[in-house]
């Protein structure tokens, strides 16, 4: 897990990096010449990033086990999701991996090592379960070490639930999950998926897959696959 993970910066035209090799995270102008990065944050276990519509940069670190949000250019950030240890309780994070913010700057947290995903709304002293929660498996209500996540304007989730070869699709307050893409398990056909790492979903509701063994990204329409 020490894979650079990055997001642009649209304001800017920059990459935002996630580094976490070397604990840090880089700001990289996409401009033609640009031979170095900025330091943005330092001393971070950052895995996950994300930007809500007011450039305010959130940051998941999994050695503090929180996730905190950040004015861009300053270091000093405001925890917004854990901040209480490790731990199982749904006021702590436990190796929070990818994140995802909403237009409510709701934020949404993959625990992979417990395989679940969480959602802290605004201001919210503890997480509630978005997905999974039932512990380590295959079926419609677990996981196996889920990944990178999506959220719709509708508020379901979209998870790659990398250790079962699929992407899964939670609606908002289901009990269970559905199978968006992947329902056929592991392979290297344009219908299988291998270890998917990444997800997101397009303008027009394409599925976008970051397909991680078979070195390729897939584009799903998921009107097929409803």
């Amino acid at each position: 897990h020490s894979i650079p993970y990055a997001l642009i910066d649209k304001a800017t035209d920059s990459l935002l990096i996630c580094d976490r090799g070397n604990r840090r995270v880089l700001q990289w102008s996409r401009h033609e010449g640009t031979t170095h990065g900025e330091i943005l944050l330092n001393n971070i276990s950052c895995c996950g990033l994300a930007m809500d519509d007011q450039r305010y940069l959130y940051v998941s670190d999994v050695d503090q086990h929180e996730v905190r949000r950040y004015k861009v250019g300053e270091r000093n950030g405001i925890v917004v999701a854990g901040g209480h240890g490790k731990g199982f309780g749904l006021h702590q994070l436990n190796d929070p991996f990818y994140i995802f913010v909403d237009r409510e700057q709701t934020v949404y947290v993959s625990e992979t090592s417990i395989h679940r995903v969480v959602k802290w709304y605004k201001g919210a002293k503890e997480g509630i379960i978005a997905a999974g929660g039932h512990g380590v498996g295959n079926t419609m209500l677990q996981f196996t070490y889920p990944e990178g996540l999506f959220v719709d304007a509708l508020g379901t989730v979209y998870v790659a639930d990398q250790y079962n070869h699929r992407v899964m699709r939670w609606t908002k307050g289901a009990s269970q999950g559905t199978i968006a893409v992947g329902e056929y398990g592991k392979g290297a056909t344009q219908y299988n998926l291998n270890m998917p790492y990444a997800v997101s979903l397009g303008r027009y509701g394409d599925l976008y897959v970051v397909d991680n063994n078979n070195n390729r990204i897939q584009r799903f329409s998921l009107e097929k696959n409803i």
